[in-house]
């Protein structure tokens, strides 16, 4: 059978994939969650949930520095890669030996995409259809919730602060939960410096986890530099995951949108 990707590249895979390769932590996540532990032979050192697949699974490097030979050894049948996370050129290269079947994720409606191709591909439609309809109830139960929009900057990276543009997934969930992101007019990962960041001014700044660890310690730093900014610390993974996590991101939203809430009224009670 014939399948064509994200990036518009076609494979062929004569039979259901046996041996399967991710390169990518939350598509790993997410084929984990339809049900291929068998099928799954390969993850990268990113690759931390599931956590006994972390454990077990053979690792093959890191998502821009793939160990070509090691997946050469395991002789994959299909590896399932990301335009974005993953090293062009390592890619290309796999394509010449492999099956590779690339995601090229913006928007929530591409992680909806992406689930049901893989789906397909694996054998796993009735499972991936399940998720699909799982992440639609969960976006649709809480999209009234996030009524008002207030200023954000989002960074993932220290030395330089970078941020994201309008054509990132993360954007585009920053937009669902309330948060207009004030580099909307930027695209991809934008370095950003600090009397940028002090210019705009935004109601908030939130820290990711990942890929850059950001801590309570870099509140302070980036008060100094907009002291009338709320700043606070996020999960990476609740943002920019695109896979199986979706079901739980709008939850999650929720959750912290209460928590900025009640710290809201703890300052107005002391003043």
């Amino acid at each position: 059978m014939h399948f064509t990707d994200q990036i518009n590249h076609t494979i062929e895979i004569p039979n259901t994939p046996k041996r399967i390769i991710s390169v990518v932590p939350s598509q790993t996540e997410l084929l984990y969650e339809l049900g291929l532990e068998i099928e799954v032979i390969g993850i990268t050192k990113f690759c931390v949930h599931p956590e006994k697949w972390f454990k077990n699974k053979t690792r093959i490097g890191g998502t821009k520095n793939l160990n070509i030979e090691k997946i050469k050894a395991l002789n994959p049948d299909l590896i399932i890669a990301n335009k974005e996370e993953n090293a062009e050129a390592e890619i290309k290269a796999l394509q010449q030996l492999f099956p590779v079947w690339t995601s090229d994720i913006s928007t929530l409606e591409d992680s909806l995409n992406m689930i049901k191709a893989i789906g397909e591909i694996t054998d796993k439609s009735i499972a991936a259809l399940s998720l699909i309809k799982k992440i639609n109830q969960a976006f649709s139960q809480y999209k009234d919730e996030f009524n008002t929009q207030h200023t954000a900057l989002y960074l993932i990276w220290k030395n330089p602060y970078m941020s994201v543009g309008s054509d990132t997934i993360i954007h585009h969930l920053m937009e669902y939960c309330g948060f207009t992101n004030v580099l909307s007019s930027k695209t991809r990962y934008p370095e950003i410096s600090e009397a940028e960041i002090k210019q705009l001014q935004p109601e908030f700044i939130l820290l990711s986890s990942e890929p850059y660890p950001f801590k309570e310690k870099h509140i302070a730093e980036l008060q100094n530099i907009c002291p009338n900014s709320k700043i606070i610390l996020v999960d990476g993974e609740m943002f920019s995951w695109y896979g199986s996590r979706l079901q739980y991101t709008p939850k999650y939203f929720f959750d912290l949108w209460n928590g900025i809430k009640i710290a809201n009224k703890k300052i107005f009670k002391q003043l």
